[in-house]
Order: C-alpha cells, then sequence, then structure tokens
C-alpha cells in the first residue's frame, strides 16, 4: 500500500469512527424525568401544616385526613378563620382544586399562605388526598 493509500484508509476509519458515534448518540434518547408523584408533594409542599392523621397534634393547618367529603371549615380542635367556619360546603376535588390555586379568593380572610398555580401539582396532591379518603 503507498504512502497516500494508507493515509486515505486511516482518514475513512476515523471518518467511520466518527459517524458511528454520532449515530449512537442520536440513537439514545434520554428518558423523560418522571413527575413527582401526590404522596412526594405532599410531603413537600403540605405536610408541614397538614397532617393526614386524627391522631397527631393539630399542626399550622387542621389534619386532612378525610378531607374529600367533609364540611368545609369543621375538623375538631382547629381555629378556623371566620369565612371558613361559616362555610356552608363540602370538600370535593373541585373545591379543593380552587383553593389550592389561591384560599384568599375563596375566603378572603383564610389563614391559608399556600397556593399553587400548577394544575398538574394540585391534581397530583389531590389524587393522593383522595387515596387516603
Amino acid at each position: 500500500m503507498t504512502k497516500r493509500g494508507a493515509a486515505q484508509a486511516i482518514g475513512l476509519a476515523v471518518v467511520g469512527g466518527i459517524l458511528a458515534a454520532r449515530m449512537a448518540a442520536a440513537q439514545f434518547v434520554a428518558p423523560a424525568p418522571k413527575p413527582p408523584d401526590g404522596a412526594t408533594l405532599f410531603r413537600q409542599q403540605c405536610a408541614t401544616c397538614h397532617s393526614l392523621s386524627l391522631s397527631e397534634p393539630i399542626r399550622q393547618g387542621p389534619s386532612l385526613s378525610g378531607i374529600l367529603g367533609r364540611r368545609a371549615g369543621k375538623a375538631e380542635g382547629f381555629p378556623y378563620s371566620p369565612g371558613l367556619a361559616g362555610a356552608d360546603f363540602v370538600w370535593d376535588e373541585a373545591r379543593l382544586d380552587t383553593w389550592l390555586t389561591n384560599p384568599q379568593a375563596v375566603f378572603p380572610d383564610a389563614f391559608m399562605a399556600y397556593r399553587q398555580t400548577k394544575p398538574e401539582t394540585r391534581a397530583a396532591i389531590i389524587a393522593y388526598l383522595k387515596e387516603l379518603n
């Protein structure tokens, strides 16, 4: 083989290697990150103020045990704001979604400062509470 032929062979090998590496990289697709589940989101965003057990001491907010289907403002032993204490509805998924979006829009005197703007996060938290109900 001539020097020129050897150089061409080496060049082709290098180009071939580069092309093979690029093709392999193009075929690798990283998995999409898994969104946090409702239990994780509850622990991260709600558990500081709310428990999920009626036997635990009351925190800044009432226990959320059995929240779906419970009359609003009626958890025993919790000092609700006047508006929420006088509420005349039962918590359902739609009301919880509105509440988690902006509690003060539901009751201007609400004490809860948490707001969740992401519908998928609210939905995951509500689904988790529904699971536990």
